[in-house]
């Protein structure tokens, strides 16, 4: 899996090329994202998954840049899943904090509409207390005839590269 639920977390090096600057990054997890990383690990490795798990979005950007939240309710996890539904995996975490005596809720499940921009589906849950959003890495291809492009799940590399800027 991707993710470490350590509490500091470095960003890998690249391999050597002197046409790359190399900087280290720590990340310091709470106490409550320590957890929910250690409780999405254990729900892959029980359910035989082989999923990597990435987290992306505004998360990451704060953590870099060192922000705090004075409202650890407040904070919002993307989650990219490289081989299944968000709502899939939704539900297995919910089956796995209701086995383990952990409160679960129920999840919502923001459809795909290519209308406004909404390409693949999203699960939103809530799990020990954070939210939660769930969603598959993708690819998008485009037509002549449309600004809107057709999106299928994609690699880790495909993701990245439809993307304005990545820095996770």
């Amino acid at each position: 899996m991707s993710f470490l639920a350590e509490p500091t977390l470095k960003k890998p090096a690249p391999p050597p090329n002197e046409d790359v600057v190399v900087d280290v990054v720590e990340l310091m997890l709470t106490e409550e994202e320590k957890r929910l990383f250690d409780l999405m690990r254990d729900v892959v490795r029980k359910n035989k998954l082989g999923t990597t798990l990435r987290v992306a979005g505004g998360w990451v950007r704060d953590k870099i840049l060192n922000f705090k939240m004075e409202d650890s309710k407040a904070v919002d996890i993307d989650i990219a899943l490289d081989n299944m539904l968000g709502c899939d995996f939704a539900i297995l975490v919910n089956r796995w904090l209701e086995e383990n005596g952990e409160e679960h809720h129920d999840f919502g499940v923001m459809h795909k509409n290519s209308e406004k921009s909404k390409h693949l589906e999203t699960a939103r849950v809530k799990v020990l207390g954070l939210s939660i959003d769930l969603v598959n890495l993708r690819t998008e291809t485009y037509t002549e005839d449309s600004r809107i492009p057709t999106a299928q799940i994609g690699t880790p590399l495909e993701d990245a590269l439809r993307r304005d800027l990545t820095i996770n």
